[in-house]
């Protein structure tokens, strides 16, 4: 019979192995997948910062319970999920270089892979219907250029071509509804991994929204923010119902009074959501957008001020604003919303289903079902 982790900690405690405080929360591993092993219990994925300062990604259950985590060699971002829930990508960080592939059949790490020389991944990718190809986000920054990279799910993850992203910083990609469109959220930025944190063109940003053929790369439009939000880089999407919904960052005076959400329908203008006065306190940062299971709702993140917008997706009103300290992740949960957030917890209805003080969740979280 296997181990609960009570037992296992009690275990642990009686050997004296827990007084050192030296035993990463990776090590919990094994215990979490003898006691969690199957995968219709997979319901999130994520990444998160042990006390000792390394990094993992983990796999939760509805309850708020770990199934298993992974190392991961640095900082990692957000996760693509396969359309049979097979495969969990986990991607770097900007301007990181891995992505991560974990079995949630298994519970295991199945592969990593890496892009090209001369490019970077931004953090996000999805998949083909079919499951049978993944798409990354990418910069090729010798070049200046973004590319979304293609790779082969039956062969490893073996990259088998891109397609241009039409500008310059395309942080998260995603498919739409018909299975072919590809929406892209171009930032605008010039990075460079020798100066991995520094924006290179501030001054003549051009974020837009591109939409791809994901068939052949080609641009079937593309719209660009109004000059007064030129220092708008437009970072996270969701698809809900006939439009998609975005969060930015605003790179201009930290003074300023802007929206930091939009939404775009294609052959129309982006439109900014609200007034400026409704992101006041948010630190002009949205980390993450998430539309709920019927589409009806739309939450977007704003970690640096501690607040979660909750948005009405056809009257693009603010229903209301929830405050968790830190809180970055947001995945549907229904009609509602899973949240995650920098102290260990994770949130239902105002509620935390889970708390471990030990950990950080960083700023995205996938739903698997």
């Amino acid at each position: 019979m296997p181990l609960s982790r009570r037992e296992f900690l009690n275990r642990l405690a009686a050997s004296g192995v827990l007084a050192t405080g030296q035993l990463p929360l990776a090590s919990f591993a094994p215990a979490f997948s003898q006691v969690k092993t199957s995968p219709s219990q997979a319901a999130y994925v994520s990444t998160l910062r042990q006390s000792d300062g390394h990094y993992a990604a983990a796999v939760i259950d509805h309850s708020g319970e770990l199934i298993f985590q992974e190392q991961l060699d640095d900082r990692g971002h957000a996760t693509a999920i396969s359309p049979d829930k097979k495969f969990a990508v986990i991607f770097a960080r900007r301007p990181g270089r891995f992505a991560l592939v974990l079995n949630l059949v298994n519970n295991q790490r199945h592969l990593a892979f890496a892009p090209p020389a001369n490019h970077h991944f931004y953090g996000h990718g999805f998949f083909s219907p079919d499951g049978k190809i993944l798409y990354a986000t990418e910069n090729d920054y010798e070049n200046e250029r973004g590319i979304i990279g293609i790779y082969d799910t039956e062969n490893d993850f073996a990259r088998i071509g891109q397609h241009n992203s039409f500008g310059i910083g395309p942080h998260e990609a995603i498919l739409l509804s018909d299975g072919i469109t590809i929406a892209i959220s171009n930032g605008g930025i010039i990075t460079h991994p020798d100066y991995p944190r520094q924006k290179l063109n501030l001054a003549s940003m051009e974020p837009q929204i591109s939409y791809v053929d994901r068939r052949d790369g080609k641009l079937i439009a593309q719209s660009k923010l109004p000059s007064e939000y030129t220092q708008l880089s437009l970072r996270h999407m969701s698809a809900a119902k006939d439009h998609i919904w975005i969060g930015g960052q605003y790179e201009g005076g930290p003074s300023n009074s802007i929206s930091l959400v939009a939404t775009h329908r294609i052959g129309e203008e982006i439109k900014p959501v609200s007034k400026g006065q409704t992101y006041l306190g948010m630190k002009q940062y949205i980390g993450s957008v998430s539309t709920n299971a019927n589409g009806s709702l739309v939450a977007t993140s704003a970690p640096k001020g501690n607040k979660i917008a909750i948005w009405n997706s056809d009257t693009r009103e603010l229903v209301k604003i929830i405050t968790h300290q830190d809180a970055g992740g947001v995945a549907p949960n229904g009609k509602g919303f899973t949240i995650s957030d920098g102290q260990g917890n994770l949130w239902q209805n105002n509620k935390a289903i889970y708390h471990n003080p030990e950990i950080a969740w960083d700023n995205h979280l996938s739903a698997v079902s």
